[in-house]
């Protein structure tokens, strides 16, 4: 039998061309439906977010100044001289608990920003008076005035979703309240992985965890509370905000899936005089932060509950042995 003088082509058939067209396009269509998806989720935060906090920043600021407990012990418990990042920092408040850090603190609100600046103004201003008590008061001891003038603070705008620092600089970063505002599962994961960049890596032993994050976020499980959600509950909600102080708050109302709020109790339980805001909140149920920490590529350390606030201190992966210089 004669052989055959027929040479296979290098070239792909019809069939696998058209294959990979198909996927090819399938590819570009989710590109561009998470495109959308993104845009979308950007404009309903820049409403229901970053414009309210925009409007309500200076009364706002005057209901926080008391530091979370856990917060401060997390806070206390950093080496003197770290270097750490308070992102979403809001007025501040958080940034002169321990005297002996350097902190830089970045939030989207331009106006809670300068409130913060403000604040660190102040902490300084306090620490050099303290000194210079000391200084013509030295049976006074060593003091405090010494350790105050310690306090180091830079403040930033910044989106959350995309971060200024330079990755693994930090000894540690808080993340208080703000991750609990990405109105998706995926740019709430984001908002943590671009936490872990943030911090040290640790050593390849597991003895030194690297830097750590801590991350507060609202939780569904409030029975107890005057808010009385509860598990099983709505978890994406538009949290009302009177500006008027001394008006009683009203219920928080069902966030609306494909339409703009249509008011309601908000509007209702309030006189018109008075402006009432509409933030958005994801409740985190039980474990769910976990669950989250973990998709961005952390490791839990510890995790609690405090006063309707589900937190977790997490850090990255140590690096594996077969990624240890030689």
């Amino acid at each position: 039998m004669a052989s055959s003088t027929h040479t296979p082509s290098a070239l792909p058939s019809d069939s696998a061309t058209q294959d990979v067209a198909k996927l090819a396009a399938a590819a570009e269509a989710q590109q561009a439906a998470e495109s959308v998806e993104s845009a979308e989720a950007e404009a309903y935060e820049r409403t229901h977010v970053h414009g309210v906090y925009e409007a309500i920043a200076p009364h706002f600021s005057a209901t926080r100044y008391k530091p979370w407990p856990a917060v401060a012990s997390f806070l206390s418990s950093q080496n003197p001289g770290a270097v750490g990042f308070d992102v979403g920092c809001g007025n501040g408040k958080y940034l002169g608990v321990n005297p002996s850090l350097f902190m830089v603190g970045s939030d989207r609100s331009e106006s809670l920003v300068a409130l913060a600046e403000k604040r660190g103004r102040q902490l300084l201003q306090e620490g050099k008076r303290n000194v210079d008590q000391d200084r013509t008061n030295p049976a006074g001891g060593e003091g405090t005035g010494g350790a105050a003038v310690g306090i180091a603070t830079e403040v930033v705008v910044a989106d959350g979703l995309s971060l200024p620092f330079r990755e693994r600089s930090a000894d540690f970063v808080i993340c208080v309240a703000v991750v609990h505002h990405m109105s998706t599962r995926s740019r709430r994961q984001e908002a943590i992985r671009q936490l872990l960049r943030c911090v040290k890596l640790g050593g390849n032993d597991h003895a030194d965890g690297g830097g750590q994050v801590l991350v507060y976020v609202w939780a569904l499980e409030q029975g107890s509370s005057r808010r009385g959600w509860e598990e099983g509950g709505e978890q994406d909600l538009l949290v009302p905000w009177v500006l008027k102080s001394g008006q009683k708050k009203p219920k928080a109302e069902k966030m609306p899936q494909d339409a703009p709020s249509k008011g309601g109790e908000a509007e209702t339980a309030t006189p018109a005089a008075d402006p009432v805001f509409k933030r958005y909140y994801h409740l985190y149920r039980k474990g769910e932060l976990e669950e989250d920490i973990l998709a961005a590529g952390g490791v839990v350390v510890t995790s609690g509950y405090e006063k309707d606030n589900w937190w977790v201190v997490a850090t990255n992966e140590p690096p594996s042995s077969s990624s240890r210089p030689r």
